[in-house]
């Protein structure tokens, strides 16, 4: 299987970890466990002797016979006795011992001899100390007894190391997948896809970046959406006025004896309102606007007579805009209203006919502005808002921004009749 370098990494560093452990941990206790059989040999062979000198006559070196070994002795054991200096009298073991020879002293004594581990007990007489009881075994008993012991702590180990690579493994997939998965989700946001999705591990840290990077795509992605919505609107509201501004230069150009001066500044007049609503058109997309306060309604209505009575003059259509008293107050963005306004009243001058009149009026507690003109068409109150973009009839973008603005302003903006054509615009009135 090809690793990772993150998985490989937390691969090797596991089972090292693991390895180290083991070998510190088994190293101590093989050496503990050979100590261990050494003394436990040592303990049977002194028992052993001592029983032998116990049941041995202290005239056995007067009258040389066979030694006699007592029942309990451990298979494998050499039993011999021996006089002053060491000297074999009978039994088995070497003609001559020094560990046998330090026993004349009245202890105990042990020692390897010859390839055994051998141990000799003082024969008491009435003399004293004149024999000594050699008991011995193979050093290889012991030797195989540590042999065995250390090849089942070898295969535990064994064991225990590749069980620790199994979780290692299982472990470094565990940790390194999330992060892979991150890896994967960054590089997909960086190519444009924002609907990564935060898949759950386990791991907080991991959960919470992977919960952040999620957070983060639908916010660009909702920028993005914001940004192309906003060169649509922008393209949408701009034409009309800009339009209106080329005509006008070019109709001066063209007119013989026009008055160029009063061209320009009816054209410097227009730049400056095409100014003004790029500013509020800008504020409004990156929701940076001014804090809503009291909404001039009569400010408002004035400066959309001034800037379309012109225009719909020009095409033999007459505008009509009143305010009936008293208007309520209301709190919303003068910049968002303005914009909802010059969406209906150009949507009356492209798609509709006759006088267009804009009526603002109070229902109850709310201000209700009405935009209307004469047209019979038939629109569809459930899909007229819906943003289309400029195909078809016509009404995509436009009154889609304008029913957007108005529900960002805690208003509605709704079709009320398509014989007249009549738009209603209704913002609640401020509490208190």
């Amino acid at each position: 299987m090809d690793f990772s370098p993150l998985r490989r990494q937390l691969l090797v560093t596991i089972a090292g970890i693991a390895a180290v452990t083991i070998v510190l941990f088994a190293l101590p206790l093989g050496l503990v466990v050979q100590r261990l059989y050494h003394n436990e040999a040592i303990t049977d062979l002194e028992r052993d002797a001592t029983l032998v000198a116990a049941v041995t006559p202290d005239d056995l070196r007067n009258r040389p016979r066979p030694v006699r070994q007592p029942a309990g002795l451990r298979p494998g054991e050499t039993v011999g006795i021996y006089q002053a200096g060491g000297r074999l009298l009978a039994g088995d073991g070497p003609p001559a011992s020094a560990v046998a020879a330090r026993a004349m002293d009245g202890r105990l004594h042990e020692a390897e001899e010859g390839g055994d581990l051998a141990v000799a007990a003082p024969i008491r007489s009435g003399q004293g100390v004149a024999m000594t009881a050699r008991v011995s075994m193979p050093d290889i008993n012991v030797a195989k007894r540590v042999e065995r012991a250390w090849l089942a702590m070898g295969g535990l180990a064994t064991l225990v190391l590749l069980l620790a690579v199994g979780l290692a493994r299982r472990q470094a997939g565990r940790l390194a997948f999330p992060l892979e998965q991150l890896t994967r989700s960054a590089q997909a946001l960086g190519e444009g896809d924002f609907s990564v999705r935060a898949r759950h591990s386990g791991i907080r840290e991991a959960d919470t970046a992977g919960l952040a990077l999620e957070a983060t795509g639908r916010r660009l992605g909702r920028i993005l959406d914001r940004e192309r919505t906003f060169s649509a609107d922008v393209s949408h509201q701009l034409r009309t006025p800009l339009t209106g501004l080329l005509l006008g230069l070019e109709a001066a150009l063209e007119r013989p004896g026009a008055d160029h001066s009063a061209a320009l500044r009816t054209a410097l007049d227009r730049g400056r309102r095409l100014e003004g609503l790029i500013d509020d058109l800008l504020r409004l997309a990156r929701d940076t606007g001014p804090e809503r306060g009291p909404l001039d309604v009569a400010g408002l209505l004035a400066d959309l007579r001034e800037n379309w009575h012109g225009p719909l003059a020009a095409e033999g259509r007459p505008l009509t805009v009143e305010a009936g008293e008293p208007l309520p107050e209301v709190a919303a963005a003068a910049p968002a209203v303005r914009q909802i306004l010059d969406v209906l009243v150009d949507n009356a001058a492209r798609h509709g006919r006759g006088r267009v009149t804009v009526e603002a009026s109070a229902i109850g507690g709310t201000l209700a502005i009405d935009v209307a003109d004469e047209g019979t068409g038939p629109l569809d109150a459930e899909t007229i808002f819906e943003r289309r973009g400029t195909g078809g009839d016509g009404h995509g973008i436009g009154l889609a921004l304008a029913r957007s603005l108005a529900e960002a302003e805690g208003g509605r903006l709704a079709l009320r009749g398509s014989a007249p054509t009549v738009f209603t615009l209704l913002l609640p009135g401020s509490e208190g």
